[in-house]
């Protein structure tokens, strides 16, 4: 006999008792007794944007879940300052009375319509087999459905591709590489693959370039560093965001959360990387370097230098931010570099598109042929 599934939407919450404060909330105290009571109990619960709100993402830590910075409430304050961006709620998702899951929305408008984007979510405590994460996604879906008529669509990280279509935008992976840099610099560099610890060998002896953390400096002017993300993106076919888009980024997230490392020939910056840090986990965000530069090993010597300079600093791994697969295939250029780093390939779940207005999402799905048709 298949045991009955309930699921409970509403509030999770601090009660307030003369003993103190412990979580609650009828929704989720009824899933817990239906637990009880031989089903399988779910529950979804927004988190507010407060101090008690912190505290019970705190709980999410405690389950062993470590939260992408994306997923986080300093990255929510970074998106509302960005226009056509807004927070939207924060949620906890419950089984049986343990956590399995957070996932956090900021609402993207764009083209006159809204949807909901959630980078790295959900973030589950372990992965879910596919009929765990359909219950979960399709109970996503209908506290979207009641809470804002405005969405047309979820752009979350699934493992299993059932009921959701390919992203109209962006290019998605579905493998990174992470580099374990604990037990120090000898450690790092011992794990790498072979050709990765003879390129880094080389560079350390004869790379002129000189490595530092540079983030104070990228703060107070970015357009050094800039230069040279205009030339990587001429070099290899992309056009960069706007200037401000990665100075506020440092500014918003700050130096606890958000390092950029430069790497400087004659006191000229010829390559740079912005990297993302939320507990012990560290990401590559944006890399650029200069053309004249390439055959000198620069990049093994910062990315190496990165490596040993958040290792030493209590990191212990370190996400070179996806890499190319039958699923991405157009991001195959970037694997000869990343993966020499590391033995080990990463699986990750990749950005999938979860339409809630399907037949808005089919003229999305229209227009964006055409447009391709046309090109």
């Amino acid at each position: 006999m298949t045991t009955p599934i309930v699921l409970s939407l509403g509030e999770l919450l601090w009660d307030m008792l003369p003993s103190g404060k412990r979580a609650g909330g009828a929704p989720v105290n009824f899933a817990y007794h239906a637990m009880k009571n031989g089903t399988e109990g779910w529950a979804i619960s927004a988190v507010g944007e407060d101090a008690l709100g912190d505290e019970l993402l705190a709980e999410a830590e405690k389950a062993g879940i470590t939260l992408p910075i994306e997923q986080t409430k300093v990255w929510s304050g970074f998106q509302a300052d960005i226009d056509g961006r807004t927070p939207w709620g924060n949620y906890l998702i419950k089984r049986d009375g343990e956590l399995v899951a957070v996932i956090s929305f900021i609402d993207f408008e764009t083209h006159g319509y809204h949807y909901l984007r959630s980078m790295h979510g959900p973030a589950w405590v372990a992965k879910p087999t596919e009929a765990e994460e359909r219950e979960v996604v399709d109970a996503i879906v209908d506290t979207v459905k009641k809470a804002d008529k405005n969405i047309a669509f979820l752009r979350i990280d699934t493992w299993f591709a059932d009921g959701t279509e390919k992203v109209l935008s962006t290019v998605p992976y579905d493998q990174t590489v992470v580099i374990d840099i604990t037990g120090g610099d000898d450690e790092i560099l011992a794990r790498m693959k072979r050709r990765g610890r003879r390129d880094v060998r080389k560079s350390l002896r004869e790379c002129p370039a000189e490595v530092a953390d540079e983030t104070d400096k990228a703060l107070t002017d970015f357009s050094e560093y800039y230069d040279v993300m205009v030339e990587t993106g001429q070099r290899d076919g992309f056009t960069p965001a706007p200037m401000s888009d990665y100075s506020d980024m440092i500014g918003a997230l700050g130096a606890d959360h958000c390092r950029v490392f430069a790497a400087r020939i004659e006191d000229r910056v010829v390559a740079w990387s912005i990297v993302t840090v939320n507990g012990t986990h560290a990401v590559r965000y944006y890399a650029g370097m200069r053309n004249e530069v390439m055959r000198l090993h620069v990049t093994d010597k910062l990315l190496y230098s990165e490596c040993c300079i958040l290792g030493s600093q209590g990191i212990t791994e370190y996400d070179l931010m996806g890499i190319g697969s039958d699923f991405a295939p157009s991001l195959k250029g970037l694997n000869e570099f990343k993966c020499k780093f590391t033995e080990e390939i990463t699986p990750v779940a990749p950005a999938r598109d979860v339409p809630i207005k399907k037949v808005f999402y089919k003229t999305l799905q229209t227009v964006q042929g055409v447009r391709k048709a046309l090109r």
